[in-house]
């Protein structure tokens, strides 16, 4: 059996939030296979605490990947500052040449695809587009580590998180995919504060919810409390009313020359955007713009100085375009930018602007497996259709055992049972397992 196949099997998804199935993305050829291990959210510890625990892991994984899709060079793109990972990883990859790491200033948003693949290649992936566009193939550096248990026959049943933020403890624990994400705050000691809400994923693309009540699934990263009323929650509100956009947007355009895929020459013009809604004006012919927008903020946290949220604009916009059946066009608008190094966000000043300082402290891993009652496992953490169950509410099952099957004909990924126990509900949104 080929590795793809052992991907396949082991139901690996993109780890680092896409949840794309990876046997999907290896069936291809590409002339490089990149890691992403730049972690491009602040405040997230997960990255780079595995590529420092799991460098040989890590390497394993990507050269099967790039054995799986032909490629001859393999990088691992991290931040500079990851000085145990750096010295890991070189320790791994040993005297071969085919593996090397590309080594990463700390700007935000480091660890988009897009910037990844301009950082190592000085290509550009085409608005509509993806990596293989331009002869790669970029994997999270968790990926690459299931990707390498896959090989062994060891399927996804776990994952990594950070707790941090507001909370006593922070820390990145290993936990079984279906654990009730209370169960994790709890964990990290609880919250610091009374009233909290919490950012799932990272504090610029994460959401927002006042609920701990869900499961852990296979792309989450980060759980992070914040004080109900923080600057940060604030401008993660996506209610901002016509009136203040009219009123208060002077047509800077900053938030466009600190856009980092317009730096790449993608077109992506917020203040255009906004002056569309205060205006009425209609942006279709400019639609490849807003498809090009990563959702990465930096348009809303650090560049408009009213406190105006182009990203909730341009987020507005591409769901509307969408909506209404139009699709982008496959196209890399201009050259990027010359200065396009000098443009780049450094993560600490974007720290202090959301007023997050006193939450960036580390938040170290215990790889020990988090123990647990019971799971309720997503049927639904990837790209694709939700998964169809292959158990019944009564049977006994095994850690790893098969319980959702990819859909016939449909993009998707295999899902495994996190616990050993017995199934208890069974339903087309989520499959439970208690330990018995």
């Amino acid at each position: 059996m080929g590795i793809t196949e052992k991907v396949r099997d082991a139901g690996v998804v993109g780890a680092g939030g896409a949840g794309f199935p990876t046997h999907v993305k290896l069936n291809a050829k590409a002339d490089i296979v990149l890691a992403n291990g730049a972690e491009c959210e602040p405040l997230l510890r997960v990255d780079q605490q595995v590529m420092d625990r799991f460098a040989p892991e890590v390497v394993a994984g990507m050269r099967l990947a790039m054995k799986a899709v032909g490629a001859k060079r393999g990088v691992i793109a991290l931040k500079d500052h990851y000085k145990a990972a750096i010295a890991a990883l070189n320790a791994a990859i040993g005297s071969d040449a085919d593996v090397t790491l590309h080594i990463m200033h700390s700007y935000y948003p480091a660890g988009d695809e897009q910037q990844i693949v301009y950082d190592v290649t000085g290509k550009v992936v085409p608005t509509g587009g993806i990596p293989l566009d331009v002869g790669a193939v970029v994997c999270n550096v968790s990926t690459l580590v299931d990707i390498a248990n896959a090989d062994k026959g060891t399927p996804v049943t776990e994952k990594y998180v950070t707790v941090g933020g507001a909370v006593r403890n922070p820390c990145t624990m290993n936990v079984p995919v279906g654990i009730n994400a209370a169960e994790l705050v709890a964990a990290a000691g609880g919250t610091t504060c009374d009233d909290c809400s919490y950012v799932i994923g990272g504090p610029c693309m994460g959401y927002v919810t006042d609920s701990l009540d869900f499961p852990i699934e296979k792309t989450t990263g980060g759980i992070l409390a914040i004080p109900k009323g923080h600057f940060l929650l604030r401008q993660k509100d996506p209610c901002q009313s016509l009136q203040i956009i009219q009123a208060a947007c002077c047509q800077c355009s900053l938030c466009t020359q600190m856009c980092p895929r317009n730096a790449l020459g993608l077109n992506v013009a917020p203040h255009k955007a906004m002056r569309a809604v205060g205006q009425g004006v209609d942006l279709l012919e400019n639609a490849n713009g807003i498809f090009s927008c990563c959702d990465c903020g930096i348009c809303t946290y650090q560049a408009c100085n009213f406190g105006l949220k182009p990203h909730v604009v341009m987020k507005q916009m591409k769901q509307g375009l969408m909506a209404a059946g139009i699709k982008p066009r496959k196209e890399v608008y201009g050259p990027a930018d010359i200065a396009i190094d000098m443009k780049r966000l450094p993560t600490s000043r974007l720290i202090g602007r959301l007023g997050i300082s006193e939450y960036d402290v580390p938040a170290p891993m215990n790889c020990n497996l988090m123990d647990v009652e019971s799971v309720k496992i997503p049927l639904k953490m990837h790209v694709g259709a939700p998964s169809t169950p292959v158990v019944k509410a009564g049977q006994k099952v095994k850690k790893g055992d098969l319980i959702a099957e990819i859909k016939e004909g449909a993009l998707g990924a295999r899902i495994h049972a996190s616990i050993s126990g017995t199934v208890t509900a069974v339903n087309d949104q989520t499959i439970e397992i208690k330990v018995s």
